[in-house]
């Protein structure tokens, strides 16, 4: 018999991420879970659960201070606001949010991660996310990947010292710095199974999109005769329209034609001189990779995942984030290739994509890749682990 649980979910405003924490809540609703969503003010709920409204922090200066600084500040606030968390049987937070590790070390109960870009959670020869660097569990690999752990550690110094600060706030030990956030009994990953890099005796889990959902139809059919591809630089990325000018340039020498959505990042005229065969601020991303011979992109794991699941190979050229590691396995794989932004050339985006649609070992490589358990293993990974989780049983 299923006994209901109460959980609290985390989530930044991501859109991607959103996407799939709405699922994640809709379908533990459905299953008679009782759900609580964090969410700040203004941001509009989705699904059926109730919200946690979390007001501004009251140091403001960080907001003042880039991506880095509203980071830090929507941590701040999410931990300020702990207590109102009490009664959770468990905390389900995105990984790149950690006041979900102190809120429930706070709590003492549970934790469940869930990575909607590559698992932060490390491993032998496992790089750090954001470094495009290869799998290499050799001493030197080691020594490599200690090194860019380091690095990590300089750039997130400020929200290190955030979460440092926090913990000793909330009477928590063992949590100094974003690495240490993850949780130790289950990471949901929206990489598709075999995916990611070898982890071993991990709690990561491979699940492929945490999706609710059949993704939307589309009429658009691209003509006949020609190979069909699609270009998309995600939400936060789709503003680069020279990138995309690029891209589409490329695609047209290589006697391809390409579709760009650029999730309405560029304005009417900037759209117009990409000079795509068809431009879009969006697009039922599914629907198009279902027709695609090719998908480029910046490397956006659910775009990545999305086109795998399909079978469509990739040329991925990573800007920011977890890019690079995400264009890191799929050059281990065989399932495309990886080309620099920097200096990018409509010659290189030819090359890429003529050696793709020519060679097809590319293609073969994507079809040992298909749809994941998805989040119907998710739900079922979350009722069997909180189970048999000691906390969990102290907390009811």
């Amino acid at each position: 018999m299923n006994i209901p649980m109460r959980l609290a979910l985390i989530c930044p405003p991501y859109p991607s991420h959103r996407r799939a924490f709405d699922a994640l809540g809709r379908a533990l609703v459905a299953r008679g879970h009782l759900v609580t969503v964090a969410l700040a003010e203004g941001e509009d709920p989705a699904g059926a659960a109730d919200i946690l409204r979390i007001g501004p922090p009251t140091d403001t200066r960080a907001l003042r201070s880039g991506a880095i600084g509203q980071s830090i500040a929507r941590t701040e606030a999410l931990c300020a606001a702990a207590a109102r968390f009490r009664g959770a049987d468990a905390i389900i937070g995105d990984q790149t949010e950690p006041a979900s590790a102190l809120i429930a070390a706070h709590l003492g109960v549970p934790l469940i991660s869930v990575a909607c870009a590559l698992p932060f959670d490390g491993g032998p020869g496992i790089p750090p996310p954001f470094l495009g660097w290869p799998f290499d569990p050799s001493e030197r690999g080691l020594r490599r990947n200690a090194g860019g752990a380091r690095v990590a550690d300089l750039i997130l110094f400020r929200q290190n010292l955030a979460i440092r600060r926090w913990a000793k706030r909330l009477g928590v030990v063992g949590i100094a710095r974003a690495g240490d956030c993850v949780s130790p009994l289950l990471t949901l990953s929206q990489t598709l199974p075999g995916f990611d890099h070898p982890r071993g005796d991990s709690p990561v889990v491979e699940l492929g999109p945490l999706r609710d959902a059949a993704p939307p139809a589309s009429m658009f059919e691209p003509p006949r005769g020609q190979p069909f591809v699609y270009a998309s630089l995600g939400t936060l990325q789709g503003h680069r329209w020279r990138l995309l000018q690029t891209i589409a340039a490329g695609c047209r020498d290589a006697g391809a034609r390409v579709l760009v959505s650029h999730g309405g990042g560029l304005s009417p005229q900037q759209a117009r001189d990409v000079g795509a065969d068809w431009i879009f601020d969006h697009v039922p991303q599914e629907a198009m990779l279902d027709r695609a011979a090719l998908c480029i992109t910046h490397g956006g794991l659910n775009t990545a995942m999305e086109a795998l699941e399909r079978h469509v190979p990739l040329v991925v050229i990573p800007l920011a984030f977890d890019q690079f590691g995400v264009a890191a396995r799929v050059e281990r794989h065989g399932v495309g290739l990886r080309l620099g932004r920097h200096f990018l050339s409509r010659g290189a985006v030819r090359q890429a994509v003529e050696r793709i649609l020519r060679d097809p070992s590319f293609g073969r490589n994507a079809q040992r890749f298909g749809p994941g358990p998805g989040m119907d293993g998710a739900i079922r990974l979350i009722e069997e682990r909180l189970r048999i989780s000691p906390s969990f049983a102290a907390a009811r």
